[in-house]
C-alpha cells in the first residue's frame, strides 16, 4: 500500500489518550477532524485489545459538531438513522448513504470542471479568483472533501489583479450575469 493511501494510525492508550504514530505525539478529536478535512483517512485502534475504534470516534466527532450548532444532518434524517438501527432487518441505509455521497462528490467534481474548462466565461477577467472562492465554499460546505479543492498543504493561488484600463462597470455587469447563471444551476 502506498504511503498516500495508507490510513494514519492513531492508537488509543488505556488512559483514553490518542497517539499519532506518524508524528509520535498525542492528538485530540479536533486534530483527527482536521486530518479528515485535509483528505487523510484515519484508523483508530485500541493499543491493548487491537479493536478498531474508528467508527466510534468518527461518530463522536460528528456528535460534537452537531451539538455546537454546526448542524449538517436534519432531524428527520437522524430519526431515520435511529430507526434503521432499531429495526431487526438488514438495512439498505449504509449502501444508500455511500452511493448518495459518491454521487454528491462526483457531481461537485463535474460542476467544478465545467466551471473551469467548458465555460466560455472562464476566460473572463477575475474568473480565476471567483473559482478559487467557489472551491473554498464547496470545501467548507462539504467538510473538506470537495474534489478539485486545494490539497492539504497546498499554497493558495494569489488573486489576479485586474489589468489597468479595464472598465469596472463592464466587470460588474459580467459578474452579475455570472451570479445569475450560477443561481440558475442550483
Amino acid at each position: 500500500m502506498s504511503e498516500k493511501t495508507k490510513p494514519l494510525l492513531i492508537k488509543r492508550y488505556a488512559s483514553r489518550r490518542l497517539y499519532n504514530t506518524e508524528t509520535s505525539d498525542y492528538v485530540t478529536l479536533e486534530d483527527i477532524a482536521g486530518f479528515i478535512r485535509d483528505g487523510r483517512e484515519v484508523q483508530i485502534v485500541d493499543l491493548k485489545s487491537g479493536d478498531d475504534l474508528t467508527r466510534q470516534y468518527l461518530l463522536q466527532i460528528i456528535a460534537e459538531h452537531e451539538s455546537r450548532g454546526e448542524s449538517v444532518l436534519p432531524v428527520d434524517v437522524l430519526n431515520d438513522l435511529v430507526r434503521s438501527y432499531m429495526s431487526g432487518n438488514v438495512s439498505v441505509v449504509p449502501q444508500f448513504l455511500r452511493a448518495s455521497f459518491d454521487m454528491l462528490r462526483d457531481g461537485q467534481a463535474k460542476m467544478m470542471e465545467n466551471m473551469s474548462s467548458m465555460n466560455p466565461m472562464a476566460k473572463m477577467p477575475g474568473m480565476e479568483a471567483m473559482q478559487a472562492q467557489q472551491e473554498a465554499f464547496m470545501k467548507a460546505m462539504t467538510g473538506g472533501w470537495a474534489p478539485g479543492g486545494p490539497k492539504a498543504g497546498a499554497e493558495p493561488e494569489p488573486e489576479q489583479e485586474p489589468e489597468k484600463g479595464e472598465d469596472l462597470d463592464a466587470i460588474k455587469q459580467q459578474l452579475a450575469e455570472l451570479q445569475n447563471k450560477l443561481s440558475k444551476l442550483k
